[in-house]
């Protein structure tokens, strides 16, 4: 035990879950296709939706639990804010940068860097609607179609979000934190 204690690294406090050198930048490359993808397969199903879907005559599956409802929204989650629509595109934007400013280069964990990904796909699929689709430049109001009961229609984009959401709250109350039993433990023995 003492040869282990005396090693040159154990007085170092180790963090399996922190990423650096070659592993972080495999990490950000990860992140940047689940950035990209999630983007496409967003933008790709709203595309799916408004050539397809007749919004008069939605079809549904399940007993009628998930219905492909194509929608227009000018507003946020629920059609909250709908005459805010440009405000809304802004916040979008100022949340961009900072997730790309601030986020990507302080995240050293994968789920961290998972997170920013996908926070980053929902973003720009949404931002994308509210950039380039009628009635104009910030003023777009987003498509949505996935439809369940008693639930906001929404679309793949609210889905990355959300994702993030419960992502962020589950490594907040469940997951490894720095000074925890296990750090100190390590911590410790040096």
């Amino acid at each position: 035990m003492r040869e282990v204690q005396a090693a040159p690294r154990a007085s170092v406090s180790f963090n399996p879950t922190v990423l650096v050198g070659g592993q972080l930048r495999r990490w950000r490359l990860v992140m940047a296709a689940i950035a990209v993808l999630g983007y496409g397969l967003d933008q790709w199903t709203k595309a799916e939706a408004v050539a397809h879907l007749d919004p008069y005559a939605p079809p549904s599956w399940l007993g009628g639990f998930l219905t492909l409802r194509l929608i227009r929204n000018p507003g946020a989650a629920f059609s909250m804010g709908s005459t805010a629509t440009v405000l809304i595109s802004l916040f979008a934007v100022a949340m961009l940068v900072a997730v790309c400013v601030w986020g990507v280069p302080r995240a050293r964990k994968r789920w961290s860097l998972i997170a920013c990904g996908m926070l980053i796909a929902g973003i720009c699929g949404n931002l994308t609607d509210r950039i380039f689709r009628a009635p104009g430049p910030l003023r777009g109001h987003v498509v949505d179609f996935i439809s369940m009961p008693h639930f906001a229609v929404f679309n793949v984009a609210d889905i990355f979000i959300t994702c993030t959401a419960i992502l962020v709250v589950l490594v907040t109350v469940f997951g490894h934190h720095e000074g925890d039993a296990g750090s100190r433990a390590v911590d410790d023995r040096s």
